[in-house]
């Protein structure tokens, strides 16, 4: 679990303000702020995220494109099937992550 500090943010300059708000001018509104460890994992977890998710899009793609020979369907979508359980496979684990 990550943790947060609740602080205060100007609406209009972008200030910021913790443990209370000042006694200033501004509107303010509350916000959580995290540890910028926290803040990098989870960038770094989003990045490795989309990275799979473009294999998972290309792999989609191909599926959508194909256009097997004539006589030939059934070697053709047995061969994506493969492959597209092959990307299900790989997301098992964002899918159903372990518990704990």
């Amino acid at each position: 679990m990550t943790d947060t500090i609740e602080a205060w943010q100007c609406i209009g300059c972008g200030r910021v303000e913790a443990p209370q708000t000042c006694i200033g001018v501004c509107r303010d509104r509350k916000v959580q702020l995290v540890g910028l460890a926290d803040f990098e994992q989870a960038r770094a977890e989003a990045a490795a995220l989309r990275a799979r998710l473009a294999d998972v899009h290309a792999h989609l793609q191909r599926f959508v494109l194909a256009t097997p020979n004539e006589g030939r369907w059934e070697a053709a979508w047995l061969a994506l099937q493969a492959q597209l359980r092959e990307v299900l496979g790989s997301l098992t684990d964002v899918v159903m992550p372990p518990a704990g």
